[in-house]
């Protein structure tokens, strides 16, 4: 109902009064805001919304009201259906014996409805009990479709979903399957039961994204995973500068149809908006597709120059500064061969200047304290860690960091359970990979093994699952079954240094040291024509059992803070030297004695 439709007052046409707030609302009716809102959704209570105004904001009218308090009054035999002791309209008693009389009849009459009503409402509410929908706990949100028509427009639909699933992993009642667990699903080929009972999640979110020019209209829905049930739908058309505030009113709208309990903190976090200028948005989300592409170091690059133009255009705007340490983080990987000399200080910095502009950043936690990890900076990381699982108890990738650092500690069988526990939380976050290289480094060989092998049967191209099942097959003495397994890794990593040099010692312990000495001569060739990590050549050494060139290496490796050094006090393939009074003052050094 609009404004215009309202009548004028008159003598016949007594003015309508307008109650403007659900509070107003529910004082007219002598209830709590919350009944009147149950009412309203189940009990088709007559209540407007406005028309391009904010979310929520609402009004009812009088006259509506009590029309609709009259009708529900005669359904007693559909009390299962009504409103408990629906508010009474003031009765007019007159004076007179005759009246009295009339009155105490109309009370004794009032009366006995109200109990024939109670009695119902509690027969049905019994009923209800025992058929109560269970509650949502947990939720995936599935990669939202592309509707604009052109393939280029992908990354738009893929950052809105990766930002919608940021929002709500922030609520520490409700578990949030992760982007990455969630992308396989981008066209699904198996029903939503399917999908819910392979995540473990009781509810899921399917939706879509159109862009015409500079607006953007996304539609949500969710549906419960057990039964398919479709219980709430909304569309929402903005202006692309508005992307942010979009984001956060589809969050909050699942929030409150889930009926998760949300704290104060959560709910300013959740409710936190800004305006983005659409060039500075959408070079961010270029930015964060190839970074999740990530297969090359060309995409690598690229996704660094998309946040550095997003930094450029805006330099408050603190997800550009996270996607840029994540990028560089990514680059000082054994797999993209950059030098932690070269990538360690920008993840730090980045990181660091996206906290200061917004200090709520998880993902800007964890990675923080994963790089002050591999920098030795134990405390730091340790703080940083925990303020991460502080500000999101779900955050699978801080429960997988925290137990790498656990691990390096010394503390194994804590790292074990954390990383357990990070995989219940996220199975495609916190993979067979993570779980096995903890398993390796505590000496659970066996279980390592199994472990990549069931990554291997799903991902039989994952080259980090390969060079993981290597690492374990040669400590379980099993050198011969590793070289096959680290050869087709060199292929899929394309040649990685770190994996060469694993290599080398699979190749000596299955006697073939000719074989070994050929992919150290070409590990050397490829140094003189640029980088590789020292760690390459600290493996090769330890599996030709050369201490001394060990030893020179691991120097070499302490000067570029080399990612093996985060696992002196555990690795066991440093075993054969831990005697030596140099491998303990290394030990000391790193910070782990």
């Amino acid at each position: 109902m609009s404004d215009a439709s309202y009548e004028i007052p008159s003598a016949e046409n007594p003015p309508v009064k307008r109650l403007d707030s659900w509070k107003e609302i529910a004082s007219y009716l002598n209830r709590d805001v919350t009944t009147v809102q149950r009412w309203e959704k189940r009990e088709g209570m007559p209540v407007h919304r406005h028309v391009h105004e904010k979310r929520g904001s609402v009004y009812a009218l009088t006259e509506e009201l009590d029309a609709w308090i009259e009708s529900r009054r005669p359904q007693v035999e559909g009390a299962g259906t009504a409103p408990a002791a629906v508010p009474a309209p003031a009765a007019e008693i007159g004076s007179g014996t005759r009246k009295v009389s009339r009155g105490r009849l109309g009370l004794a009459l009032a009366v006995l409805c109200l109990a024939v009503i109670v009695v119902a409402w509690m027969a049905w509410r019994g009923r209800a009990k025992s058929t109560a929908v269970p509650r949502i706990r947990s939720l995936a949100v599935l990669p939202l479709r592309n509707l604009s028509g052109d393939s280029a427009e992908d990354y738009l639909a893929d950052g809105m979903t990766e930002a919608l699933i940021g929002r709500l992993s922030e609520i520490h009642n409700l578990r949030v399957i992760s982007h990455t667990s969630v992308m396989r699903f981008r066209n699904p080929q198996v029903s939503v039961p399917e999908i819910a009972k392979e995540l473990g999640v009781d509810a899921v979110v399917e939706g879509s994204v159109i862009r015409e020019g500079n607006r953007i209209r996304v539609t949500a829905q969710l549906i419960r995973g057990a039964t398919d049930a479709h219980f709430w739908s909304e569309t929402y058309d903005r202006e692309l500068r508005d992307a942010l505030v979009l984001e956060s009113e589809v969050a909050q709208a699942i929030a409150e149809k889930v009926e998760v309990t949300v704290t104060g903190e959560e709910r300013q976090r959740l409710t936190a908006t800004r305006v983005v200028a659409p060039e500075v948005y959408e070079s961010y989300l270029k930015g964060r597709f190839l970074l999740g592409a990530g297969n090359t170091q060309a995409d690598l690059g690229q996704s660094v120059s998309d946040f550095e133009d997003a930094i450029h255009r805006d330099a408050t705007f603190a997800p550009a500064y996270l996607g840029l340490a994540l990028a560089n983080s990514e680059l000082g990987t054994v797999y993209a061969g950059g030098s932690p000399e070269e990538t360690r200080p920008q993840v730090i910095r980045n990181a660091r200047k996206a906290l200061a502009l917004d200090p709520n950043l998880v993902k800007a936690h964890v990675v923080l304290a994963n790089v002050l990890q591999e920098d030795w900076q134990w405390t730091e990381a340790e703080a940083e860690y925990r303020r991460a699982l502080a500000l999101n108890p779900n955050a699978a990738d801080a429960h997988s960091g925290f137990a790498l650092w656990l691990l390096c500690q010394g503390r194994a069988e804590e790292a074990v359970a954390w990383i357990e526990r990070g995989r219940e939380l996220d199975p495609a976050t916190v993979s067979g990979n993570n779980v096995a290289w903890i398993l390796f480094q505590t000496r659970h060989y066996s279980d390592a093994i199994r472990e990549q092998r069931s990554m291997l049967a799903l991902h039989p191209g994952d080259a980090n699952a390969h060079f993981g099942l290597g690492f374990a097959l040669i400590a379980n003495n099993q050198a011969a079954d590793a070289v096959p397994v680290l050869e087709k890794a060199v292929v899929l990593s394309k040649g990685s240094p770190a994996v060469l040099g694993v290599l080398v010692r699979a190749y000596v312990h299955a006697g073939r040291r000719n074989d070994a000495l050929k992919v150290l001569a070409e590990l050397k060739a490829r140094r003189a024509e640029g980088y590789i990590p020292a760690g390459a050549f600290v493996n090769a050494y330890l599996g030709l059992d050369d201490k001394e060139q060990a030893f020179y290496w691991l120097e070499q490796a302490y000067k570029e803070k080399s990612n093996i050094l985060q696992f002196v006090k555990t690795h066991p393939y440093f075993d054969s030297i831990r005697g030596d009074p140099r491998f303990a003052d290394l030990i000391r050094r790193v910070g782990l004695n």
